[in-house]
């Protein structure tokens, strides 16, 4: 018997219960993995309200952990019981002491990486990965506005963007937000509750616009991405953390404005078997190469609801974890 966080419908975080529940041999090309650490991200909490639909109830939610190999099933060479392994991705079931995954989705772990940090990594470096290089190749001389600068992605973002060149905006709730986001390379924070983001961003490039948006918040936030762009600029819109995308007529988008409005989904990047390998090389690059992962909380498997209460609301920084 393994513990888990099932649910049993859609809802708010009182559907989140622990569970126990058995658990199966490995099966052909499967592995079974003890986890150590399991990564809280804003599409548990979108799974979990139900606006992204699973295939069934119940369901574990959960796209992203950290463990050990304790068994691997029939025709499984590339991994063995004690391997150190990282995962992102579907299909769902992370919130889990253990589970059984397909193999070909497990990453093994330089030994440099602890679990804990590859758990906090993994998904939020492969969005990044995706934003930086196939949405729009950031590069020397490129401007970004970073929504949430200070989250688990933000200060990745951050991070990375400037290893390519780019000068990084950042826009952040609060001024120890925007001192937290400045450790970790932000060229200029907007605190967006005292001001005129769109003018900020403005003011700091002459005019022009940022080449570059990315918009986890949503809601009315990014139809205001818009005055904040280039002409000919890219906005991504990566998540709904502030409300649901509102219904966007193409002609907003031009032909003053001239703009190219993304929807990106780490999920689909992450499904193309040689792509996902590919970003999570470039992931374990980066931290080889002094990438920081800001770990700002840390819950216990049972906490889980605590913890996307935590998330939502807001009140953390970096990643969130839940530790088995």
């Amino acid at each position: 018997m393994v513990r888990v966080i099932a649910m049993e419908r859609a809802g708010g975080p009182d559907v989140l219960r622990l569970a126990e529940r058995d658990l199966a041999a490995p099966g052909r090309g499967e592995v079974l993995l003890r986890q150590a650490a399991i990564g809280v991200n804003f599409v548990d909490i979108y799974h979990r309200t139900g606006l992204y639909p699973l295939p069934a109830w119940p369901a574990v939610p959960g796209i992203e952990g950290a463990g050990t190999v304790e068994a691997v099933g029939e025709g499984v060479d590339a991994l063995k019981p004690g391997d150190r392994v990282a995962y992102m991705g579907l299909p769902v079931g992370g919130y889990a002491e253990a589970r059984l995954l397909p193999a070909e989705r497990l990453i093994r772990l330089p030994d440099a990486v602890s679990l804990e940090t590859a758990s906090a990594a993994m998904a939020r470096g492969v969005t990044a990965h995706m934003l930086l290089h196939r949405v729009y190749p950031v590069g020397r001389g490129s401007t970004l506005l970073v929504h949430a600068a200070a989250g688990g992605l933000g200060l990745i973002l951050v991070q990375w963007a400037k290893a390519l060149g780019a000068t990084v905006i950042g826009a952040v709730g609060s001024r120890g937000k925007a001192e937290l986001a400045k450790r970790h390379g932000l060229d200029h924070a907007i605190l967006y509750r005292e001001s005129d983001v769109a003018a900020e961003v403005r003011a700091l490039t002459d005019g022009r616009g940022a080449d570059y948006v990315i918009d986890g918040i949503g809601g009315e936030n990014l139809r205001k991405d818009f005055d904040c762009t280039r002409q000919f600029g890219t906005i991504a819109s990566i998540g709904e953390a502030g409300g649901s995308i509102p219904p966007i007529d193409v002609f907003e988008l031009g032909p003053r404005r001239a703009l190219c409005l993304a929807r990106p989904s780490v999920i689909a990047y992450s499904m193309d078997r040689q792509t996902y390998r590919m970003a999570a090389a470039a992931v374990f690059e980066r931290l080889a190469a002094g990438l920081r992962i800001e770990i700002g909380a840390r819950f216990a498997l049972e906490e889980a609801r605590q913890a996307q209460e935590a998330l939502q609301a807001g009140r953390t920084t970096g990643s969130i974890l839940l530790l088995t």
